[in-house]
């Protein structure tokens, strides 16, 4: 190859060359320069989530989602720098994003439910709620389902989709819980007597909230005669205690009374 043709080569490649190096040494710079203040910016919103008293997990998926979109973010300015078409790959990254959200709905709506859950605190590890149709103690709050034991002992796992989607009932957060029972007398029962036993009976059942106090009242009237509601409270802890320890109070002491047991009237046709 002629001599000369090289060095015009050389000559023409040259500016080429060193246009390149300097777009590859300024997309260097804006990389580490981008990546620390990346860094800056994940070490303040996590301080400032920790000021808030956020949630740790929260922080951490927070922090991690924010830091991943700045870094893809970053990626996509230093292509174009270089002169690659992003259009084409935002629009790639949206399909891809609108595919997992169609393909993961029920997972991401969980995820979402979750977070929700973990800013709101509508109940918390300990409590004994009703949640998605389950009631029992939360063992665990997590992004995607809080898990519960119920009271026969069961572990049970509940998508937080569902447990926004339904009404929460948390028994723990008041400082007592009613106890609702009935006791059913008879139609030639003298029913003044029996709620003056009955509320003197129960009252002596075991961690009884003594404050509140218990309601023996005639709550309804039905074929077998009057109905009593017997209403003791008592602290969530003692709920099951008191509840059975009623029932043994209520048959104990209309039994011991001689109240005649409600049976269904019989009904006389005429021949």
């Amino acid at each position: 190859m002629d001599t000369a043709k090289i060095v015009s080569w050389i000559d023409q490649i040259q500016p080429i060359l060193l246009a390149f190096g300097l777009k590859v040494l300024g997309a260097i710079a804006v990389f580490i320069v981008g990546r620390w203040l990346i860094s800056m910016v994940s070490r303040l919103l996590g301080a400032a989530m920790t000021r808030q008293h956020l949630d740790a997990t929260v922080q951490r998926y927070l922090v991690s989602f924010i830091t991943g979109a700045l870094n893809i973010t970053l990626i996509v300015a230093i292509l174009g720098y270089f002169g690659v078409e992003t259009t084409s790959f935002a629009a790639l990254v949206a399909g891809a994003g609108v595919a997992i959200g169609a393909a993961w709905s029920g997972l991401l709506g969980n995820f979402a439910s979750g977070i929700f859950l973990l800013v709101l605190r509508p109940y918390q590890v300990g409590d004994y709620v009703l949640i998605g149709g389950c009631e029992g103690t939360v063992l665990e709050l997590g992004l995607f389902g809080t898990t519960i034991t119920t009271p026969d002992n069961v572990m049970t796992i509940i998508g937080n989709g569902k447990v926004m989607s339904n009404d929460i009932k948390n028994f723990s957060t008041n400082p007592w819980r009613r106890v609702d029972l009935g006791a059913q007398l008879a139609g030639s029962a003298d029913v003044h007597k029996a709620i003056a036993l009955l509320k003197d009976s129960v009252a002596k059942v075991p961690n009884i909230t003594e404050s509140e106090g218990v309601t023996v009242e005639i709550i309804e009237f039905n074929e077998f005669g009057p109905k009593l509601a017997v209403r003791p409270y008592c602290a969530n802890a003692h709920y099951w205690q008191v509840y059975f320890d009623t029932n043994k109070a209520i048959a104990d002491t209309l039994g011991a009374a001689g109240f005649p047991v409600a049976t269904r009237p019989v009904k006389v046709y005429p021949v």
